[in-house]
């Protein structure tokens, strides 16, 4: 692309934006039009919420909001609880500020994404004692969608509050005593029919691209033993994107589509991977033969890597030498279907086989589970705009910690949690206060912005939305929320100034290394495979390696994330005839002229691997390195505070977006922050994600054109 042909895509971009606000002017008024109609419906005195959601599109809740009048006589005969008398506390030690516990916060009914974790068993229902505390919660939280999330606390009362530090009854993580069974496998790319089967290449004619016809085509070529087949390129559930208002509706409905001879799988076994996986981009179709056990399942190479116009013989190159990297550390080393069943099953052959935890790791309380989910954020994702940046930016610099989460996996927490109230820690010496935040903890606490701050926020606060975060930086500014140890300690000694924290509860566990032989063994095969496609003479041989490389990158990051085990959603359809039996709780997330698909929630599943405190320590010692990381052998520090005030644009997860460049370390080593892009200004600041996503693009790209120059 020349610099002509990039200034006219240029202006094709802006049409595009252009046109994307005035479709979301059009939605608004939509969106109004149709809350007037559920108001005016309410004048009707047999009205009933769960009649008017399914018509709307909404799930009960919002009708309630929207309409109070039709809440359901449960919720409407909920009166609040008493609040509970606050103990006198003694006064801190100096350098924290030990508050008494507050009243249990209320918390708001957050929906999830329907992706289903894969590898989680089939779902039961939370305990009685979880699900009254929640639901007093969520029915105390204030109805204005708009208004800031009160997130969840500890009870008060010390008889419910301990029953929460236990472990759930005949529920731990233990070693597997079965090796598991690979899968046959072939690799397509629907856009040039290219099949790859072992070493074979066959040129597929798949009509459409529907799953009937992919299934036809692939099973009239090879043998009916193969159990699973990898999309490369195409993606053919988004061929009739145009026609639907959402990329998830386009894949519901390839997903649903008939397929004669085949059904959709219901499992085999102890298989419990039944049913299709529904996800904007990386779906799951999961099908069986009507008439023989035949399985088989259709799933996207992109939850992997990304294949970049890759062609099917290198992405199953990549795949060998994957597997062949890893039965260097697991000899029973199996590549499953996606990067966290495969993290996890990996992870579960690294459990001792003898001494202090052969027996394994017990799981959390339901009610700790919930609470982490709650209170526990992922990765930082934040855009700075002006004023607090420069209107037109000298230069965009964009540096990403490599293979972050490797470096945060060396201390996790285990043995049973203890609650460490805000009296307990006032208690405790200076030293044993450092010693605790310096520990495996997650921390209720009550921050101020220093009067004189002007740099970026440190610490996550809930904003409003469905688990959205932001991080105050304005001084004086003071807000409760959870927090990890990491990221306290930087808030008390970060290399400006002292925030004041006052304790207000804590969950402290044991510190372990759980993880740390899983994560040791995967850094190592990344090392290895990265090395071979940095030295590696064949180019297609160094382009498998890397994407390889890219796939030990996935096994951890999502082997972590599933660890987190989100509440599980149940998608399902209803004929349009047949709108009532839509369940009252359900969502209606698409629908088309014949039927509605809905999603609602199931509560958590009896995951053995379930260790959400994993999670949320690593995300939170990521989020810290984000803003501040020693470099030991350099003696130097790097990281967005390290940096002048002002030129911080953007964090995303794992990178940060400068106005200038740093001399940072960087040794190829997890947790180095890696020069990844570089546009030179001046530029105007972006306001939107899709006008920084445009600007790192561009800066990616003018980076590796200096490089090859």
């Amino acid at each position: 692309m020349d610099a002509q042909s990039y200034t006219a895509a240029l202006a094709e971009l802006r049409a595009v934006r252009d046109d994307i606000k005035k479709a979301r002017a059009a939605l608004a008024r939509l969106e109004a039009q149709r809350d007037k109609q559920i108001t005016l419906l309410t004048g009707y005195d047999k009205a009933k919420a769960e009649r008017i959601a399914p018509a709307a599109g909404l799930s009960l809740a919002e009708i309630v909001v929207l309409a109070p009048a039709l809440a359901p006589d449960s919720l409407a005969a909920d009166k609040p609880a008493t609040p509970v008398q606050e103990p006198a506390t003694a006064q801190g030690s100096p350098g924290y500020t030990p508050h008494p516990p507050a009243a249990p916060a209320p918390a708001t009914t957050h929906r999830t994404s329907s992706a289903l974790v894969e590898d989680a068993p089939s779902a039961s229902p939370p305990s009685a004692d979880a699900s009254s505390l929640l639901a007093q919660q969520q029915a105390d939280a204030p109805a204005d969608p708009g208004a800031p999330r009160t997130l969840p606390s500890i009870p008060q009362n010390d008889y419910s509050g301990q029953r929460w530090f236990t472990h759930t009854a005949n529920l731990t993580s233990q070693r597997p005593n079965f090796t598991q069974q690979a899968r046959p496998t072939v690799f397509l790319d629907t856009d040039t029919g290219v099949l790859v089967h072992r070493n074979q290449t066959h040129r597929l004619d798949l009509g459409t691209g529907t799953a009937a016809e992919i299934l036809t085509a692939v099973f009239r070529t090879i043998p009916e033993d193969v159990e699973r087949i990898y999309i490369t390129g195409g993606d053919p559930w988004h061929r009739d994107a145009d026609r639907y208002p959402y990329l998830r509706d386009a894949v519901t409905a390839w997903l649903n589509a008939p397929t004669p001879g085949w059904r959709t799988d219901t499992g085999r076994g102890k298989d419990r991977m039944a049913g299709h996986f529904v996800h904007p981009r990386h779906p799951v179709g999961r099908y069986q033969r009507e008439s023989a056990d035949q399985h088989v399942e259709i799933r996207s190479v992109g939850e992997w890597f990304d294949a970049d116009g890759d062609d099917p013989a290198t992405v199953r190159d990549a795949f060998v030498l994957l597997w062949q990297a890893l039965r260097r550390h697991w000899s029973d080393a199996v590549v499953m279907g996606s990067p966290s069943q495969t993290g996890r099953d990996l992870w579960t052959r690294t459990i001792p086989a003898r001494g202090q935890h052969a027996e394994g790791y017990p799981v959390l309380s339901e009610e700790l589970r919930s609470l982490l989910h709650a209170t526990a954020g992922q990765g930082r994702t934040e855009l700075i705009t002006p004023p607090q940046v420069p209107d037109q930016l000298p230069q965009l610099v964009e540096y990403d910690r490599t293979f972050a989460y490797a470096k945060h996996t060396w201390k996790s927490p285990v043995g049973t949690p203890r609650r460490v109230t805000a009296h307990t820690f006032a208690s405790w010496s200076e030293k044993e206060q450092t010693k605790a935040l310096f520990g495996c903890g997650h921390w209720q606490v009550r921050v101020t912005v220093p009067d004189t701050w002007q740099h970026v926020g440190i610490l996550p606060a809930p904003a409003p939305g469905e688990r959205a975060w932001h991080y105050p930086h304005t001084p004086g500014t003071t807000f409760t929320t959870w927090a990890g140890g990491p990221e306290i300690h930087t808030a008390l000694s970060n290399p400006i100034q002292p925030w004041k924290i006052e304790i207000l509860d804590g969950i402290l566990w044991d510190d372990g290394k759980p993880l740390d032989d899983w994560a040791k063994k995967l850094k190592e095969t990344w090392t290895n495979l990265t090395a071979q496609a940095h030295f590696q003479g064949d180019a297609q041989q160094a382009r498998a390696a890397h994407l390889a490389s890219r796939a030990v990158r996935a096994i951890l990051l999502y082997g972590i994330g599933s660890f987190a085990q989100r509440p599980r959603m149940v998608t399902g359809t209803t004929p349009r005839t047949l709108e009532r039996d839509i369940p009252a709780d359900a969502e209606i997330i698409g629908f088309d002229d014949d039927q509605i698909t809905w999603q609602r929630p199931t509560g958590f599943s009896r995951d053995p691997n379930a260790h959400p405190e994993w999670a949320a320590a690593i995300w939170s010692g990521a989020r810290a390195a984000l803003l501040t990381q020693r470099h030991r052998d350099d003696n130097t520090y790097a990281g967005a505070l390290h940096t002048e005030p002002g030129s911080v644009v953007a964090f995303r997860t794992d990178a940060v977006y400068l106005t200038s460049a740093q001399n940072w370390p960087y040794h190829h080593q997890p947790g180095d922050y890696l020069l990844k892009g570089h546009l030179a200004g001046p530029l105007t600041a972006p306001t939107s994600e899709e006008d920084l996503l445009a600007l790192r693009d561009t800066g990616r790209a003018a980076l590796a054109a200096r490089k090859e120059a």
